[in-house]
């Protein structure tokens, strides 16, 4: 059977990573954050990016370990992982990093908004530590970020369309830990079930795709999703 998975940040929070758009997550609780993550204030602010450097040093990302669900998905044969994730537990779980297609990007890199070069976010923050409070980009003095897409950005085209067309070719499309609120990633699912997908979600909370799936779980993610891949493989 031809499998796509949607990943949102449920499934990480078993790692330690918290939910911050969740219904008690950081940006709910205090909206000043959003703007670490915004990017016409990242662009028009030096003390947000210097917030927003700290704010990277300070993810429990760097120190997460894939869970239960992370290791089964990757031991489903041929799946594309789709994932609104930064924080690469996927590939450490073993899913091959060419099938991975990370629609927000990934935390660990840094890129020149210039001039496009590439350096790491350790760099960067390394560089914030030192007492660079907005550290520039060493070949042209642009203005770095992570590779993420931050609020206000577009998702990568390439990678969209990738996405799409995974979504539209696979037999059977796994939403798990993503309130699919988000668009476009959110629209997926309806891609899937309109080109004959069946669809499973597995979420803590309601979501507005529910009445498309032919299933909806609301158990523990770290114990349905390794009874669902097992039944698959």
């Amino acid at each position: 059977m031809i499998v796509t998975a949607l990943t949102g940040a449920g499934i990480s929070t078993e790692s330690g990573i918290p939910d911050y758009r969740g219904p008690d997550g950081l940006w709910r609780r205090d909206p000043d954050y959003e703007k670490l993550v915004t990017y016409d204030h990242y662009m028009a602010d030096p003390e947000i990016r210097r917030r927003s450097w700290l704010f990277r040093r300070d993810s429990p990302a760097w120190r997460a370990e894939p869970n239960a669900a992370h290791r089964a998905l990757a031991a489903l044969p041929d799946a594309w992982i789709v994932t609104q994730n930064v924080d690469g537990l996927h590939q450490r779980a073993g899913s091959p990093p060419e099938r991975v297609l990370e629609l927000h990007g990934n935390m660990f890199g840094a890129v020149c908004t210039a001039c496009g070069a590439r350096s790491t976010t350790r760099e960067a923050i390394d560089r914030v530590l030192a007492g660079e409070n907005d550290p520039a980009c060493h070949e042209c003095g642009g203005i770095l970020k992570t590779t993420t897409v931050m609020f206000g950005q577009a998702l990568e085209p390439a990678v969209l369309m990738r996405a799409i067309k995974a979504a539209e070719e696979c037999e059977l499309f796994l939403a798990i830990g993503t309130s699919l609120q988000v668009q476009p990633a959110a629209s997926l699912a309806r891609v899937a079930v309109e080109a004959g997908a069946r669809l499973v979600i597995v979420n803590g909370e309601p979501t507005p795709y529910d009445h498309m799936a032919d299933e909806v779980i609301n158990e523990p993610i770290g114990a349905a999703v390794p009874r669902l891949c097992a039944a698959l493989t």
